[in-house]
Protein backbone atom coordinates (compact mmCIF):
# COMPACT_ATOMS: atom_id res chain seq x y z
CA UNK A 1 0.00 0.00 0.00
CA UNK A 2 1.09 3.48 -0.49
CA UNK A 3 1.10 6.12 1.70
CA UNK A 4 0.18 9.54 1.23
CA UNK A 5 0.35 12.40 3.79
CA UNK A 6 -1.12 15.58 2.21
CA UNK A 7 -1.84 19.30 3.90
CA UNK A 8 -3.95 21.78 3.14
CA UNK A 9 -5.79 18.59 0.80
CA UNK A 10 -9.50 20.64 1.39
CA UNK A 11 -9.49 22.41 -1.79
CA UNK A 12 -7.00 23.47 -4.73
CA UNK A 13 -3.92 21.88 -5.39
CA UNK A 14 -3.73 19.74 -2.28
CA UNK A 15 -7.24 18.21 -3.40
CA UNK A 16 -6.47 17.75 -6.96
CA UNK A 17 -3.09 15.67 -5.39
CA UNK A 18 -5.29 13.65 -3.58
CA UNK A 19 -7.66 13.24 -6.95
CA UNK A 20 -4.51 12.24 -9.18
CA UNK A 21 -2.99 9.71 -6.95
CA UNK A 22 -5.84 8.25 -4.97
CA UNK A 23 -6.17 4.45 -6.60
CA UNK A 24 -6.50 1.15 -5.25
CA UNK A 25 -3.99 -0.07 -3.06
CA UNK A 26 -3.27 3.69 -1.86
CA UNK A 27 -4.64 5.45 1.57
CA UNK A 28 -4.06 8.96 1.99
CA UNK A 29 -4.15 11.48 5.37
CA UNK A 30 -6.34 14.59 3.97
CA UNK A 31 -5.06 17.57 6.57
CA UNK A 32 -7.43 20.86 6.95
CA UNK A 33 -6.94 23.72 9.12
CA UNK A 34 -10.58 24.16 9.26
CA UNK A 35 -12.74 23.06 6.39
CA UNK A 36 -13.71 19.87 7.68
CA UNK A 37 -16.30 19.37 5.03
CA UNK A 38 -14.43 20.50 1.58
CA UNK A 39 -11.62 17.50 3.40
CA UNK A 40 -14.61 14.60 4.12
CA UNK A 41 -15.62 15.48 0.21
CA UNK A 42 -11.44 15.11 -1.18
CA UNK A 43 -11.53 11.79 1.14
CA UNK A 44 -14.30 10.80 -0.24
CA UNK A 45 -13.52 11.07 -3.80
CA UNK A 46 -10.21 9.13 -2.57
CA UNK A 47 -12.74 5.83 -1.46
CA UNK A 48 -14.76 6.35 -4.69
CA UNK A 49 -11.14 6.26 -6.62
CA UNK A 50 -10.56 2.81 -4.64
CA UNK A 51 -8.23 4.40 -1.79
CA UNK A 52 -8.24 4.63 1.71
CA UNK A 53 -9.03 7.90 3.26
CA UNK A 54 -8.99 9.90 6.51
CA UNK A 55 -9.22 13.55 7.42
CA UNK A 56 -7.48 15.32 10.30
CA UNK A 57 -7.57 18.90 11.22
CA UNK A 58 -4.78 20.73 12.47
CA UNK A 59 -3.30 24.40 12.71
CA UNK A 60 -0.03 23.83 11.00
CA UNK A 61 1.63 27.10 12.78
CA UNK A 62 1.65 25.20 16.10
CA UNK A 63 4.19 23.67 16.70
CA UNK A 64 2.96 19.89 17.81
CA UNK A 65 0.58 19.90 14.74
CA UNK A 66 3.13 18.71 12.11
CA UNK A 67 3.99 15.61 14.05
CA UNK A 68 0.53 14.59 15.29
CA UNK A 69 -0.49 14.52 11.00
CA UNK A 70 2.36 11.98 10.83
CA UNK A 71 1.76 9.92 14.02
CA UNK A 72 -2.09 9.90 12.61
CA UNK A 73 -1.03 8.41 9.10
CA UNK A 74 1.30 5.96 10.38
CA UNK A 75 -0.66 4.28 13.23
CA UNK A 76 -3.81 4.90 10.60
CA UNK A 77 -2.06 3.28 7.69
CA UNK A 78 1.45 1.64 9.14
CA UNK A 79 3.45 3.92 7.81
CA UNK A 80 4.28 7.15 5.23
CA UNK A 81 5.43 6.47 1.50
CA UNK A 82 4.92 10.36 0.38
CA UNK A 83 4.70 13.73 1.87
CA UNK A 84 3.14 16.44 -0.02
CA UNK A 85 3.52 20.05 2.21
CA UNK A 86 1.10 22.33 0.77
CA UNK A 87 -0.68 23.95 3.11
CA UNK A 88 -0.03 27.78 3.28
CA UNK A 89 -1.59 31.23 1.87
CA UNK A 90 -0.46 33.86 -0.05
CA UNK A 91 0.16 38.01 1.40
CA UNK A 92 0.55 40.46 -1.17
CA UNK A 93 1.53 43.09 0.75
CA UNK A 94 4.20 45.68 0.05
CA UNK A 95 7.33 44.95 1.56
CA UNK A 96 7.89 47.94 2.87
CA UNK A 97 4.05 47.92 4.57
CA UNK A 98 4.88 44.83 5.88
CA UNK A 99 4.83 44.63 9.75
CA UNK A 100 7.15 41.68 11.84
CA UNK A 101 3.47 40.10 12.97
CA UNK A 102 2.93 39.51 8.96
CA UNK A 103 6.09 38.23 8.61
CA UNK A 104 5.96 35.81 10.95
CA UNK A 105 2.85 34.73 10.24
CA UNK A 106 3.78 34.12 6.47
CA UNK A 107 6.82 32.08 8.27
CA UNK A 108 4.76 30.16 10.68
CA UNK A 109 2.46 29.16 8.24
CA UNK A 110 4.91 28.19 5.16
CA UNK A 111 8.22 27.74 6.27
CA UNK A 112 8.44 26.48 9.81
CA UNK A 113 5.14 24.68 8.94
CA UNK A 114 7.24 22.48 6.27
CA UNK A 115 10.14 22.42 8.72
CA UNK A 116 8.58 20.99 11.41
CA UNK A 117 6.36 18.37 9.15
CA UNK A 118 9.48 17.06 7.00
CA UNK A 119 11.74 16.56 10.66
CA UNK A 120 8.95 14.62 11.60
CA UNK A 121 7.80 12.22 8.40
CA UNK A 122 11.79 11.79 7.21
CA UNK A 123 12.42 8.79 9.37
CA UNK A 124 9.16 7.26 8.14
CA UNK A 125 9.97 8.16 4.50
CA UNK A 126 13.74 7.41 4.56
CA UNK A 127 12.44 3.76 5.63
CA UNK A 128 9.96 3.50 2.87
CA UNK A 129 10.40 2.14 -1.09
CA UNK A 130 10.47 5.26 -2.66
CA UNK A 131 9.82 7.61 -0.42
CA UNK A 132 8.63 11.22 -0.83
CA UNK A 133 8.71 14.54 0.43
CA UNK A 134 7.39 16.80 -1.85
CA UNK A 135 6.98 20.77 -1.16
CA UNK A 136 4.48 22.97 -3.32
CA UNK A 137 6.45 26.43 -3.63
CA UNK A 138 5.40 29.14 -5.51
CA UNK A 139 6.76 31.53 -8.78
CA UNK A 140 7.09 34.07 -6.56
CA UNK A 141 10.12 33.01 -4.84
CA UNK A 142 11.25 33.50 -8.32
CA UNK A 143 9.89 36.11 -10.49
CA UNK A 144 10.69 39.53 -9.23
CA UNK A 145 9.74 41.88 -12.54
CA UNK A 146 7.24 45.11 -12.94
CA UNK A 147 4.21 44.03 -14.53
CA UNK A 148 4.43 40.61 -12.07
CA UNK A 149 2.08 41.32 -8.65
CA UNK A 150 4.64 40.98 -5.74
CA UNK A 151 4.23 38.82 -2.49
CA UNK A 152 7.40 39.56 -0.17
CA UNK A 153 6.51 37.72 3.21
CA UNK A 154 5.32 34.53 0.74
CA UNK A 155 8.41 35.06 -1.70
CA UNK A 156 10.74 34.75 1.22
CA UNK A 157 8.91 31.34 2.84
CA UNK A 158 8.95 29.58 -0.28
CA UNK A 159 12.35 30.40 -0.75
CA UNK A 160 13.29 29.45 2.65
CA UNK A 161 11.24 25.74 1.74
CA UNK A 162 13.22 25.41 -1.34
CA UNK A 163 16.82 25.71 0.58
CA UNK A 164 15.78 23.24 3.24
CA UNK A 165 13.96 20.85 0.40
CA UNK A 166 17.48 21.13 -0.92
CA UNK A 167 19.20 20.24 2.23
CA UNK A 168 17.41 17.99 3.54
CA UNK A 169 17.30 16.12 0.06
CA UNK A 170 20.78 15.46 0.70
CA UNK A 171 20.40 14.23 4.33
CA UNK A 172 17.92 12.03 2.71
CA UNK A 173 19.43 10.68 -0.37
CA UNK A 174 21.49 7.53 1.42
CA UNK A 175 18.09 6.41 1.77
CA UNK A 176 16.66 6.38 -1.63
CA UNK A 177 14.15 9.17 -0.74
CA UNK A 178 13.63 12.10 -2.97
CA UNK A 179 12.79 15.71 -1.40
CA UNK A 180 11.87 18.01 -4.58
CA UNK A 181 9.86 20.82 -4.93
CA UNK A 182 6.95 22.02 -7.35
CA UNK A 183 6.71 26.00 -8.21
CA UNK A 184 3.06 26.48 -9.57
CA UNK A 185 2.33 29.91 -11.54
CA UNK A 186 -0.47 31.39 -11.39
CA UNK A 187 -3.05 28.98 -10.78
CA UNK A 188 -7.01 29.25 -10.87
CA UNK A 189 -8.43 29.02 -7.36
CA UNK A 190 -11.74 27.06 -7.09
CA UNK A 191 -14.86 28.76 -7.45
CA UNK A 192 -15.50 28.85 -3.95
CA UNK A 193 -11.78 30.08 -3.28
CA UNK A 194 -10.38 33.20 -2.00
CA UNK A 195 -8.89 35.52 -5.23
CA UNK A 196 -6.55 37.76 -4.71
CA UNK A 197 -6.86 39.74 -7.57
CA UNK A 198 -9.83 41.30 -9.72
CA UNK A 199 -11.65 40.08 -12.77
CA UNK A 200 -9.78 42.85 -14.09
CA UNK A 201 -6.73 41.82 -12.90
CA UNK A 202 -6.59 38.01 -13.51
CA UNK A 203 -7.12 39.28 -17.59
CA UNK A 204 -3.80 41.38 -16.98
CA UNK A 205 -2.06 38.39 -15.27
CA UNK A 206 -2.95 36.11 -18.10
CA UNK A 207 -1.37 38.79 -20.79
CA UNK A 208 1.77 38.01 -19.31
CA UNK A 209 1.39 34.14 -19.64
CA UNK A 210 3.55 32.83 -22.31
CA UNK A 211 0.94 29.95 -22.95
CA UNK A 212 -2.03 32.35 -22.74
CA UNK A 213 -3.67 31.27 -19.52
CA UNK A 214 -3.90 30.45 -15.81
CA UNK A 215 -2.73 26.99 -14.53
CA UNK A 216 -5.28 24.07 -12.75
CA UNK A 217 -4.91 22.46 -9.64
CA UNK A 218 -4.61 19.53 -11.97
CA UNK A 219 -1.58 20.83 -13.75
CA UNK A 220 0.43 21.15 -10.87
CA UNK A 221 -0.88 17.60 -9.40
CA UNK A 222 0.28 16.28 -11.84
CA UNK A 223 3.78 17.03 -11.74
CA UNK A 224 3.39 16.32 -8.25
CA UNK A 225 2.33 12.83 -8.86
CA UNK A 226 5.06 12.06 -11.61
CA UNK A 227 7.58 13.18 -8.45
CA UNK A 228 5.99 11.00 -6.22
CA UNK A 229 6.29 7.72 -8.72
CA UNK A 230 8.98 5.32 -8.65
CA UNK A 231 9.88 6.75 -12.24
CA UNK A 232 11.38 10.01 -10.56
CA UNK A 233 13.48 8.14 -8.43
CA UNK A 234 16.62 9.42 -9.64
CA UNK A 235 15.47 13.37 -9.28
CA UNK A 236 15.85 15.33 -5.85
CA UNK A 237 16.80 18.13 -4.44
CA UNK A 238 14.74 19.82 -7.55
CA UNK A 239 12.62 22.68 -8.25
CA UNK A 240 9.83 21.55 -11.19
CA UNK A 241 8.39 24.90 -12.38
CA UNK A 242 4.63 24.51 -13.40
CA UNK A 243 3.87 27.80 -15.08
CA UNK A 244 3.34 28.36 -18.32
CA UNK A 245 6.37 29.20 -19.57
CA UNK A 246 6.51 32.71 -16.86
CA UNK A 247 9.98 34.07 -16.78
Amino acid sequence: MRRYLITGAASGIGAACVRAMAAPGTAFLVHTRRNQAGAEAVAQAGRQAGARAEVMLADMTEPDAPAALVARASAAFGGVDVVVANAGFADRTPLLAQDEAGFARSFDTILWAFLRLARAAAPAVAAAEHGRIIAISSFVAHVFRTGVAGFPATAAAKAGVEALSRSLALELAPSGATVNCVAPGFTRKDATGHSAFTPEQWRQVVANIPLGRLGTPDDVAAAAQFLASPAAGYITGQVLHVNGGLV
